[in-house]
This record gives structure tokens, C-alpha cells and sequence, in this order.
């Protein structure tokens, strides 16, 4: 066998071993985390008539997403922020603790695929500061229902970004 035949031979069997190495790495997460919409006063409100269009909004923003899983935390308005996306994707709402957030934002960089989050205000930053994100400034209580983090995790590797949706 010639040595330029040998070469090519090695630069192959390098080459399907590194596609076989990349394969069994851990999968790209990619995680969009918003805080609900607005909502109605009172104990465990549901959303008012603005909630539920920014809910839909929300699902018409995550269209294209292709999301592998729906979580929520178990109030009304935060399920009710989710429902849109999640059927629109074909899937359930899974419930979250969000007194647990730590052990949750491991459980989420483990999955691969694309996840919405539906949390609150005082959680929704907090779980992105425990993926690895950043949360940046407090949200605002009274008015802020438009904050959507994307955080990405790949190969162990954490990126985060803050974007806007819906008015």
C-alpha cells in the first residue's frame, strides 16, 4: 500500500471517529424561560384577556422552536402562559417546584432538546442564575411580562441572552 493511499486511509478512520465521538456527545438544551402573563388579582388568578393574547403570542414566537417538552409551575396563570405553546407542540404542561429550582435547573441542562419554562417573577431569574445565565436586573412586578431568556446549553458550555415578545 502505498504511503499517500495509508494517509488517506488514517484521515478517513480519524474522521469517523471524531463523527462517532461528536454523536455520543451530550446533546445541545436550549431553554426558553419567561415569567407569566399578565394576570387577574386575587389568589391564584388566571390571566386577564392581555394575558392571554401575550400567551399566544408567546406560542406564535416559540412556533419554529420545535420544543421537546412544556414545564410549569402550579398556578393558573403561569399554566395558562403555557397551554398555547404546549399544544401547539403536541404536549402536556409538566409541573415544576419552584422551591427547588437548583436540582430542576440540573434535571433541565441533562435533557436535550427545546424546553419552555413558565415560572414568575422572583423564580424565572433565579433559574436562569441557576442554569448558569444571566438574570439581569430584577423584574419589574407591576409591568414587565415580556422578558423571554434564552439559555443554551452545549457540551457542558452555558450562554444566555434576554430578548423581548409580544408589545
Amino acid at each position: 500500500m502505498s504511503l499517500t493511499r495509508r494517509g488517506a486511509i488514517a484521515a478517513l478512520s480519524f474522521l469517523a471517529l471524531g463523527a462517532c465521538a461528536s454523536s455520543s456527545a451530550a446533546p445541545d438544551t436550549t431553554l426558553y424561560l419567561v415569567r407569566h402573563a399578565e394576570k387577574e388579582a386575587g389568589p391564584d388568578p388566571d390571566l386577564t384577556i392581555v394575558g392571554r393574547a401575550r400567551a399566544d403570542i408567546l406560542a406564535q414566537e416559540l412556533a419554529g422552536a420545535g420544543l421537546t417538552s412544556v414545564w410549569s409551575t402550579d398556578t393558573k396563570r403561569t399554566v395558562e402562559t403555557a397551554k398555547p405553546a404546549a399544544y401547539q407542540a403536541g404536549l402536556p404542561v409538566q409541573i415544576y417546584d419552584p422551591a427547588r429550582l437548583d436540582a430542576f435547573a440540573k434535571q433541565l441542562k441533562a435533557l436535550p432538546g427545546n424546553i419552555l419554562i413558565v415560572g414568575h417573577s422572583n423564580t424565572t431569574p433565579q433559574l436562569v442564575e441557576a442554569l448558569g445565565g444571566k438574570p439581569g436586573a430584577p423584574i419589574v412586578e407591576a409591568t414587565e411580562y415580556d422578558r423571554l431568556y434564552v439559555v443554551t446549553v452545549t457540551r457542558g458550555r452555558v450562554r444566555s441572552e434576554m430578548r423581548r415578545y409580544g408589545e
